[in-house]
């Protein structure tokens, strides 16, 4: 009988061990991991996002002209997919420890390779592989939890917006990828398994950059698919922005056509006649002028 009541003891404590090794209660500064598709790669993020609750921050909490991790718990990665230029300078595409050292109206931004360490402590200056100087700025409302965004995306340039109380920093970051995009491009047309003549006019459209290569790709683009009423309606807008105002106008027209039916008509429609109207305005205000 002993025998069995130590056994029951003995199961007893290990499904409450167990229940206790289970047991998941909520974080005060909760891990968040962000992904942001930019240029042809991607940039990510790692980091724990303490709140407010009803402290001062800056200044106090987080001390100025000290190192700080940039959120709580373990230092904040942030990893770029490619090469890039962070606060206007070149950093290699990798995973780095982003770490920050705040200050009234400018913050020194860090970015390290020593990825392996918990907290600001084990910062070693010489594993930075970038130190530049942002303004912060003063928001309108609180921003109640840390937050890092990237936002303000273009084809080859970005924000990495920092928020926290009332205050904001905002980090640029540029793909210097144009001419390695080119090449790109143009292997893909002339030693092509398919044919990237919309994407690549878009590309070029969307940059302002090489208007009559774009003109090139989008006319073989509609040409192998005449039905395809999106690329009618790029190629208003590339013969719109070179100047050539019928054409841009008759591809208007037959972009509202060909995507009558289709679940995005109105949208096809309402972008088309715009197309249109600015066009006749613009020939108006320009015979006006003569």
């Amino acid at each position: 009988m002993k025998r069995i009541f130590l056994s029951a003891l003995l199961v007893a404590a290990a499904l409450a061990s167990n229940a206790q090794g289970q047991l998941k209660l909520p974080s005060l500064s909760p891990t968040a991991k962000v992904s942001q598709e930019f240029a042809t790669s991607s940039i990510d993020l790692t980091y724990s996002r303490p709140s407010m609750r009803g402290r001062k921050i800056f200044g106090d909490v987080i001390p100025y002209g000290s190192v700080w991790r940039t959120g709580a718990n373990a230092p904040t990665k942030i990893k770029f997919g490619e090469d890039v230029e962070v606060g206007g300078m070149k950093v290699k595409a990798g995973e780095y420890v982003l770490y920050t050292i705040p200050g009234k109206d400018k913050w020194e931004v860090v970015l390290n390779t020593g990825t392996g360490t918990w907290t600001a402590n084990g910062y070693e200056k010489e594993n930075d592989v970038a130190r530049f100087s942002v303004k912060s700025s003063v928001m309108e409302l609180n921003c109640q939890t840390f937050t890092i965004q990237v936002s303000d995306l273009t084809f080859n340039t970005c924000k990495l917006e920092l928020l926290w109380e009332r205050t904001k920093i905002a980090i640029p970051v540029i793909a210097h990828n144009a001419d390695n995009l080119d090449v790109n491009i143009d292997k893909a047309i002339n030693h092509p398994a398919s044919l990237p003549y919309f994407q690549s006019a878009n590309y070029y459209f969307e940059s302002d950059r090489k208007l009559d290569l774009a003109k090139t790709y989008i006319d073989k683009a509609v040409e192998q698919d005449p039905k395809a009423f999106y690329m009618w309606m790029l190629k208003a807008r590339i013969e719109k922005k070179l100047g050539n105002n019928q054409d841009a106008i008759a591809a208007a027209k037959k972009a509202m056509e060909l995507s009558k039916g289709n679940a995005n008509e109105a949208e096809y429609q309402r972008n088309g006649q715009k197309i249109i109207d600015d066009v006749n305005r613009s020939s108006r205000h320009k015979q006006a002028m003569d």
